[in-house]
């Protein structure tokens, strides 16, 4: 990535924020189960407005409203494929013994639909795990289809963004007897909580980020560090991957992160999208 291309890139993005918050500013939208029904609604304060026509159609108001703590509220988005991002704030390179080289392009790396987790379920620690980190994340949301586009065009592509914890389990990802692959160390069952919203109208340029693990503050950053911004991401990964409405992109985690043990809660808090909590249960 050059500097004119990050700088493009970075215009674009602005331009793209100051004009969805002009057109209705911050919006906060849920995916949710009611009454044995799954629906999107726009959540205002406590409530939550119920629509039709999908997350990325019409948006018809069809006049049902719920109380947000009387509805199930599940992981907002219904993505086609789940891309995530390692080794991308400068401060997860250098929290370990010896600073890990910055990487010259976005490193990609799969994470299988069903990692995904609801707000609120738990994260499952897999029989024979012995190392599983918390990493909160940012999650981009791609609201339009992605192929080939260019730094410049990439930031209108994102719906908008949520809160994401890639969870995963160090040794089989690094350890002595690490796997070829990070199929299960990144992709296990329930590795992946995401939500409790997704945000339009957000600078997600410079929003806090932080992991409070049993309420102790253990993650705590802003996503203005990330090695690689949103347009570069997106322009690089719709390269070789057509990315579709809905398809998500977690971001890299900052830090350092720490193991998880049965009985703790692991609270993921992005600034304007609410707190993604997840107790830890064993399998």
């Amino acid at each position: 990535m050059t500097r004119r291309e990050a700088m493009t890139g970075a215009a674009a993005m602005s331009t793209v924020m100051a004009q969805a918050q002009a057109q209705g500013g911050v919006r906060r939208y849920a995916r949710f189960r009611a009454g044995g029904r799954t629906a999107y609604g726009v959540v205002t304060g406590g409530t939550i407005t119920e629509f039709d026509g999908g997350l990325f159609g019409a948006r018809r108001p069809n006049g049902k409203t719920h109380k947000l703590d009387a509805v199930e509220l599940l992981y907002p988005v219904e993505p086609t494929k789940v891309l995530a991002l390692a080794r991308n704030y400068r401060s997860h390179l250098n929290s370990g013994a010896a600073p890990a080289p910055e990487p010259k392009r976005p490193e990609f790396f799969y994470k299988p639909l069903s990692c995904l987790q609801h707000p609120g379920q738990p994260i499952v620690l897999p029989s024979g795990a012995t190392d599983v980190h918390y990493e909160c994340e940012m999650v981009v949301v791609i609201g339009k289809r992605a192929h080939n586009v260019t730094q410049s065009e990439a930031a209108s592509h994102v719906f908008g963004v949520t809160a994401g914890n890639d969870v995963s389990e160090r040794q089989w990802q690094g350890g002595p007897d690490k796997d070829i692959q990070w199929w299960r160390a990144k992709g296990s069952d329930t590795f992946g909580p995401m939500g409790p919203f997704v945000v339009t109208g957000l600078d997600y340029a410079k929003l806090a980020i932080q992991t409070r693990l049993n309420g102790k503050v253990m993650q705590k950053d802003s996503t203005g560090m990330l090695i690689f911004d949103v347009p570069s991401m997106i322009a690089f990964a719709s390269k070789y991957v057509a990315l579709e409405p809905g398809d998500v992109i977690f971001t890299g985690t900052p830090g350092r992160t720490t193991a998880m043990k049965k009985g703790d809660v692991v609270e993921v808090e992005l600034e304007g999208v609410g707190i993604l909590k997840s107790p830890v249960k064993q399998g």
